[in-house]
C-alpha cells in the first residue's frame, strides 16, 4: 500500500516529509470504515447494482470532529426559522413529494428497520454533509426528500464506488459527471467532491424534473437514464396506458428506486414506528470553505488545522495524490467550522516549504528504475506512489510524482487513501474497549471525566449529550480509547520562530501511521 512506502521513506530520510507537484493532485482514499457481512443492494445513475459498505465509523481520531460539532456552542444565526430543534425537524418540514403506496416500500421499510446498526452508521456519516445539502436543496426550492437521496445511492459514503465506475455520494458515472462539469483525471475526481457533486446532482435533477414534470419520474431518470424513462413513457402512450411512474415498465432496479427513497422518508418522518433512533444532527454548518495555497501537502494541511488525516480526507475526498495544487484556479479546502481560523493562523505563521513532492515529466523511453535512482527512491515505492503496476510503462504525456528533496520537514505522516469499491472495503479493527456506567445522584460529566480519567468532551460526544446535565439512572458509555486528559501540548501551533510539533505529538503521529499501515496490510489480505 502507498502508506508503506511513505512510512519507509520518512524513516529513511529524516529531511524528507513534504510533497510538491505542479499539477492537480489528490488523496486517494482508503476506507475509514470496515466491511460487514450485511450490504444493501443499491443502484447508481446507470441503474447498475452496487453494494454499499455496512461499515463502522472510525473512532481512532486524533481529535474527534463530531464531538466538537455536537458540543460546541451554537451561535445565534437562525439558519432556518422553521427548524427549532435539529436538522431532522427542518428536513421533515420540507417533505413535498407525494407518497407512493407500493409493496416495494414495505419491503425496504422492513429491510432498514431490521438493521438498526446499518442505519445508525449511515446517519452518522451523513452528519458531516447533510446540512450543506439541505441548504442547497432549499436554495433551489426543491423537496427536502432530495437530501435523503445519497442514503440510497451511497449510504452517504463519499468513497462509494460501483462496478460501473459510479463514484461519490451521488454516484455519478464518468460520462454524466463530465456532462455536469465534474472533472476526472489522474490527479482528482470531482465526482467525489461533496460540494461540487451536490451542485451537479441538484442541477441534473432539476433538469430531469423539467423534462418529465414529476419528481418520481425525475428520480427514475436519475437512476436509469432519461432515455430509458422516455422510451417507457412512449410505449405506454402508444398503448393508451397511463404514463405515471408506477404504470411504466421500467428496469427492476428503477422500480425499486423511488420506493426505497419512500421507505427512508417514512423512517425519517417517524423513526419510532420502525424501532429506530436518529442520530443527532444540529441545524448548523459542519464545514466551511477555506482558500487553499497554490501548493500544500494534504498531511500538512490537516496538521495546520489540527484535525486528523481521516477527517481531512472525509471532507476533501476528491484528491488522488498527497499534494493539493490549485493549477491557477481558485481552490477551496473544506475544514470543520471550528478548525478554519486555526488553519489560517498556522498557515500564515508557517515558514517552511508547504510541499515535499513535485511533478516530473518523464522523457520518452525513460524507465522507472532510472527515475527512481535519480531521485533517490526505491523503484517499487515510486510505482506505488504513482499507481503504476510492475509491468506498466510510463506515459510520457503524464507527469509523475517524485520526491522533492528540498522540501520541508514534517512529522505528520499522511495515510494515503485509495478509491474503494464496496467489495474492497477495508477491515479496520477497533481495539477500543468501553464500559457502561449508571449515573448516580450528584454525578456530572466533569466528575465522571475525573473519575475515569477521560476528557469530558469525549463523554458528551460518545453519548450524544445535548448538555452536561445527567440524570440518576442514566447509562453512560465510557471509552478506554479516550482515557487521559487533554494535553494542550498535543495541539499544533505554528510560529515563525519555532515551527515544530511537540515530541509527544511526533510519537503519537508515528504510532498512528504505523497502526494504520498494519491495518491496511491486514485488510489487503482479505
Amino acid at each position: 500500500m502507498t502508506t508503506t512506502l511513505l512510512i519507509n521513506r520518512f524513516l529513511r530520510i529524516t529531511n524528507f516529509t513534504h510533497v510538491s507537484i505542479k499539477c492537480m493532485s489528490i488523496l486517494i482514499v482508503t476506507s475509514l470504515f470496515s466491511l460487514s457481512s450485511i450490504a444493501a443492494e443499491q443502484t447508481n445513475l446507470a441503474g447498475d447494482k452496487i453494494e454499499i459498505i455496512n461499515d463502522d465509523v472510525n473512532s481512532n481520531l486524533t481529535a474527534d470532529p463530531i464531538e466538537s460539532f455536537i458540543s460546541n456552542n451554537v451561535d445565534n444565526t437562525d439558519y432556518n426559522a422553521s427548524s427549532q430543534d435539529d436538522l431532522w425537524t427542518r428536513i421533515r418540514s420540507g417533505f413535498t413529494i407525494p407518497n407512493i403506496d407500493s409493496e416495494y416500500t414495505a419491503k425496504y421499510e422492513t429491510w432498514y428497520s431490521s438493521r438498526p446498526d446499518y442505519v445508525k452508521r449511515m446517519l452518522e456519516r451523513s452528519q458531516k454533509y447533510l446540512f450543506h445539502i439541505v441548504e442547497e436543496v432549499e436554495k433551489r426550492n426543491m423537496p427536502s426528500e432530495i437530501a435523503l437521496l445519497p442514503m440510497i445511492e451511497s449510504a452517504y459514503n463519499p468513497q462509494a464506488y460501483s462496478r460501473s465506475h459510479a463514484a461519490g455520494i451521488w454516484q455519478f458515472v464518468p460520462a454524466t459527471g463530465k456532462d455536469f462539469g465534474l472533472k476526472q483525471n489522474y490527479w482528482s475526481d470531482k465526482r467525489r467532491d461533496v460540494t461540487a457533486a451536490t451542485d451537479a446532482a441538484l442541477t441534473y435533477l432539476q433538469k430531469l424534473h423539467g423534462m418529465f414534470g414529476s419528481w418520481d419520474l425525475a428520480l427514475a431518470a436519475y437512476n436509469a437514464g432519461e432515455g430509458t424513462v422516455s422510451r417507457a413513457i412512449e410505449r405506454n402512450r402508444r398503448k393508451g396506458l397511463p404514463t405515471d411512474y408506477q404504470s411504466l415498465d421500467l428496469p427492476s432496479e428503477t422500480k425499486n428506486y423511488v420506493p426505497k427513497l419512500q421507505a427512508i422518508k417514512n423512517i425519517i418522518f417517524n423513526p419510532n414506528q420502525y424501532g429506530l433512533q436518529l442520530v443527532d444532527i444540529p441545524n448548523r454548518p459542519y464545514f466551511t470553505q477555506v482558500l487553499a495555497p497554490k501548493q500544500i501537502d494534504a498531511a500538512l494541511a490537516a496538521k495546520l488545522a489540527n484535525i486528523s488525516d481521516e477527517e481531512f480526507v472525509a471532507l476533501n475526498p476528491s484528491y488522488n495524490r498527497p499534494v493539493i495544487v490549485s493549477n491557477n484556479e481558485v481552490h477551496q479546502l473544506l475544514l470543520p467550522t471550528w478548525a478554519a481560523d486555526e488553519f489560517r493562523e498556522n498557515l500564515a505563521n508557517y515558514d517552511k516549504p508547504l510541499t515535499s513532492w513535485k511533478s516530473y515529466q518523464a522523457k520518452r523511453g525513460e524507465r522507472i528504475d532510472y527515475i527512481a535512482r535519480k531521485f533517490d527512491i526505491n523503484a517499487s515505492e515510486l510505482r506505488e506512489v504513482n499507481n503504476l503496476s510492475s509491468g506498466s510503462k510510463i506515459n510520457a504525456a503524464r507527469p509523475i510524482l517524485v520526491p522533492d528533496n528540498n522540501g520541508g520537514e514534517s512529522n505528520l505522516l499522511l495515510t494515503n487513501f485509495k478509491e474503494v469499491s464496496p467489495q474492497q472495503g477495508l477491515d479496520e479493527q477497533s481495539t477500543n474497549q468501553s464500559i457502561t456506567y449508571r449515573v448516580k445522584n450528584g454525578d456530572t460529566v466533569s466528575s465522571l471525566a475525573s473519575k475515569f480519567h477521560v476528557d469530558s468532551r469525549y463523554i458528551i460526544r460518545t453519548n450524544q449529550l445535548k448538555s452536561k446535565k445527567l440524570k440518576a439512572g442514566q447509562l453512560i458509555k465510557i471509552s478506554s480509547h479516550h482515557t487521559g486528559k487533554a494535553n494542550g501540548s498535543n495541539r499544533y501551533k505554528a510560529s515563525k520562530k519555532n515551527v515544530r510539533i511537540s515530541s509527544k505529538a511526533k510519537s503519537t503521529s508515528k504510532v498512528s501511521a504505523k497502526r494504520s499501515h498494519q491495518q491496511t496490510r491486514k485488510s489487503s489480505r482479505m
